[in-house]
């Protein structure tokens, strides 16, 4: 019934589309063209390829591709630091208040506003993107670690001992399960900045992908054409989110499975 009651919402969005679609049509804004005008633009961009290929056009290989490998790359690679320091800064007291202050300095800094920073020390490519996305991302990766190891339960760290755990036991028994789910937060929050940062890198330093498109649409007036871009960008993220959660569920099944019971 949970789930009936949510899709019962979604006649909304088809409702949504027609408003947007007569709102444009009548107004005749350059800058906003109606939506069929932007679904049509979108297939002719990156869709229109091949069956071989996926419906995957010659620029859709050189602009997503590469732009959801630097994506997952940069996502991979700051959650697995994020999760690795945060755990060990949570479960070391004198550590994490030695660095703490330092980590928030580090994330009130705007990731964009390293973005110069970054081209001085990487030069224009791949290596200044992938830098860009790794410290947008882990900041909330590492933050989330840190507050889901330093408040395990103590009853659960003595069960440990008493059944003499190792270190290494006590780590993967004890204290990921019990900071999974803020683990997990930080790392869903992680999906959306990556796809962000990603963007804002390719707009400033790269020759492909979907945000230099954008630009390049943008430089030529192909108004359309930046919206196709804008419009791609929500259905990635609609569709990493959806995946996420999926994974979500599989790996934290018995955290939400006692949520409901307690519920």
């Amino acid at each position: 019934m949970r789930i009936v009651r949510r899709l019962a919402w979604y006649w909304l969005l088809p409702v949504a589309v027609a408003v947007w679609e007569l709102a444009t049509r009548s107004a005749q804004a350059t800058y906003f063209p109606p939506p069929s005008q932007i679904v049509v633009r979108l297939h002719e961009l990156w869709f229109s390829g091949p069956v071989a290929r996926g419906f995957l056009t010659d620029e859709a290989v050189a602009d997503l591709l590469p732009s959801l490998s630097r994506l997952f790359a940069g996502w991979a690679t700051a959650c697995a630091a994020g999760v690795l320091a945060g755990v060990a800064l949570g479960r070391s007291y004198r550590l994490s208040a030695l660095v703490e202050p330092l980590l928030h300095f580090g994330r009130s800094v705007p990731p964009a506003a390293l973005l110069p920073v970054f081209l001085v020390l990487f030069k224009v490519g791949t290596p200044m993107q992938l830098a860009s996305i790794v410290y947008g991302v882990l900041w909330p990766v590492l933050i989330n670690s840190m507050d889901g190891a330093r408040h395990v339960d103590r009853q659960y760290i003595e069960t440990g001992v008493v059944y003499r755990f190792t270190a290494w036991q006590r780590l993967t028994r004890v204290i990921l399960p019990a900071a999974g789910p803020k683990i997990f937060a930080g790392l869903r929050l992680s999906v959306s900045l990556a796809l962000i940062m990603m963007v804002i890198s390719e707009l400033v330093g790269s020759s492909e992908g979907i945000g230099h498109r954008m630009l390049e649409a943008q430089g030529q007036f192909d108004i359309p054409a930046m919206w196709a871009a804008i419009v791609l960008l929500g259905l990635l993220g609609i569709v990493l989110n959806a995946a996420f959660l999926a994974v979500e569920r599989a790996v934290l099944g018995w955290h939400l499975s006692a949520r409901t019971t307690d519920a």
